[in-house]
């Protein structure tokens, strides 16, 4: 059973930068691909970021492209997400996911974190 612990949510203003921590604990933390995804309050969840366990780099969705950066430190089990420029529609619960050998990120990935805070006001 995978655990996903994210962290660093918090109050920002808009335009600024805020970095969310994911550690999992998995072994083989390299066969898996890693979504971030958000859920603002009233809406559907929605993905952000994917970084697929035999990708050199993540994809976005188009929301976030070039303000967000993911990555990912497979020996220690970590997974980022650098967020800059945030806006007002940025805030929501954003949550790490993952799954084992997976070619893409999607809503029914196998294993989901408690979720982590960003308000983005003012």
């Amino acid at each position: 059973q995978l655990q996903l612990v994210e962290s660093g949510g918090g109050l920002v203003q808009p335009g600024g930068s805020l970095t969310l921590s994911c550690a999992a604990s998995a072994v083989t933390f390299d066969y898996y691909t890693i979504g971030w995804f958000r859920q603002a309050p009233g809406k559907e969840r929605e993905g952000v970021s994917c970084f697929s366990h035999s990708w050199a780099s993540a994809n976005y969705a188009d929301s976030v492209k070039g303000r967000f950066t993911m990555s990912r430190d497979n020996a220690k089990r970590m997974v980022y997400l650098q967020m800059n420029s945030l806006k007002l529609e940025d805030t929501a619960v954003y949550y790490c996911a993952a799954e084992r050998v997976s070619s893409s990120c999607h809503d029914g990935m196998d294993y989901w974190g408690k979720g982590t805070l960003v308000t983005v006001s003012s």
